[in-house]
């Protein structure tokens, strides 16, 4: 079974060279792949000088669902029967990865993912992004009668099929809540498991107050246009 852990990096210079060690020393049987996108760091020369690590840099910042689906297209062209995605800014802790793997090895799911907030443990979210996550969960019980704690979360798991569907199929912008919705549409299975996460090790997310507010109302408009869309 060939296995690859997919890392979107955008300006984590900071970040990813402790991101991939850790990787390589939980998952040595796992490719790794950084996909770049358009940092204007030293993102991709940091992630080279490892070695064991392939990176793709992308010309521009297409932000994180190109970066995201970039990942696919090689995963699938690559003949992957699994993909494992963890940020690059050390929010997802590689040790990790065996818990949201087994489901999917086990062929309970199609898509496993990681949340923060099934059990009660050390990571602490913003107040203004926990007033959305919550949000998303309440959308998830009424429009797919199921609980999804932490639609927000990109540490996921995929097998073959779902890469094959993502890598045609991705949102372009703040993806992961969506996507959901376009596994769901084609009758994949997704399931989620808690695991432990930590806040960036090093440097400023790009995701502040203003920019959480806008995450949220795209989100929901673009749920509700994909649940419109019944016959695709």
């Amino acid at each position: 079974m060939k296995k690859i852990i997919i890392i979107p990096a955008y300006n984590e210079e900071e970040n990813i060279g402790q991101v991939l060690p850790a990787a390589r020393e939980h998952c040595p049987d796992f490719d790794i792949l950084v996909i770049n996108d358009g940092s204007t760091d030293r993102t991709s020369e940091t992630a080279r000088k490892f070695g064991f690590a392939r990176v793709i840099d992308l010309a521009v910042n297409v932000g994180i669902g190109g970066a995201v689906q970039t990942g696919f297209i090689y995963s699938r062209e690559k003949g992957y029967d699994v993909a494992v995605q963890i940020d690059g800014d050390g929010q997802h802790k590689p040790g990790e990865v065996r818990k949201i793997l087994a489901p999917l090895l086990e062929g309970k799911a199609d898509v496993v993912i990681g949340s923060r907030f099934i059990e009660k443990g050390s990571y602490k979210s913003l107040p203004f992004r926990k007033i959305g996550i919550r949000l998303f969960d309440l959308t998830n019980r009424f429009l797919l009668g199921e609980r999804i704690t932490d639609s927000t979360s990109g540490f996921r798991a995929y097998n073959r099929k779902a890469i094959e569907l993502l890598s045609q199929d991705y949102p372009d912008d703040y993806p992961e809540p969506e996507a959901i919705y376009i596994l769901k549409k084609k009758g994949m299975t997704v399931i989620e498991i808690p695991v432990e996460m930590d806040t960036r090790r090093r440097g400023k997310s790009s995701i502040g107050i203003f920019r959480s507010v806008y995450y949220v109302v795209k989100v929901f408009l673009a749920i509700f246009v994909l649940i419109l869309r019944k016959h695709d």
